[in-house]
């Protein structure tokens, strides 16, 4: 009879590399669920500078595309989702000021501040600002109406 050597060298390593990868691949899913995240708030915060910018540059005077582009913007970032503490919004009429005829653009930034915990995982400490300028040009024959001194 032959009796066979049981080698214990080996014993139990199946376990300890499952007990080893396996919080490891959680926490790197983990990180690229956050990453994914934020990279979908960052479009949000996109979307909202392009309808800013849209609306504002088919105002016919500045105090209306000031308005109707902040309007535009707390639309676009409700809708997606993305609840901000603090949203900044900055526009440049200037290009309504321009001759009919003339070329000219709108330009707004929108800056939403979120808090890491709606981004990430519920507890997460912080905030996150998400900014986004965009540019749309102003109809060259529409009729503008100017801002009096």
């Amino acid at each position: 009879m032959t009796r066979r050597r049981h080698s214990r060298g080996d014993r139990g390593s199946m376990a300890l590399t499952t007990a080893v990868f396996w919080p490891a691949a959680l926490v790197v899913f983990g990180l690229l669920i956050a990453c994914g995240r934020i990279v979908l708030a960052q479009g949000a915060a996109d979307a909202a500078a392009r309808d800013a910018a849209r609306t504002a540059s088919l105002a016919a005077d500045p105090a209306t595309a000031d308005t109707d582009a902040r309007q535009a913007a707390q639309t676009s970032l409700t809708s997606s989702g993305i609840h901000c503490s603090t949203i900044a919004v900055t526009i440049d009429t200037s290009g309504l000021a321009a001759p009919v005829g003339q070329a000219a653009a709108v330009t707004v930034t929108v800056s939403c501040t979120a808090p890491l915990a709606e981004l990430l995982v519920p507890g997460a400490t912080g905030s996150k600002t998400l900014t986004s300028t965009k540019t749309s040009p102003v109809d060259t024959f529409a009729a503008r109406h100017r801002e009096q001194p």
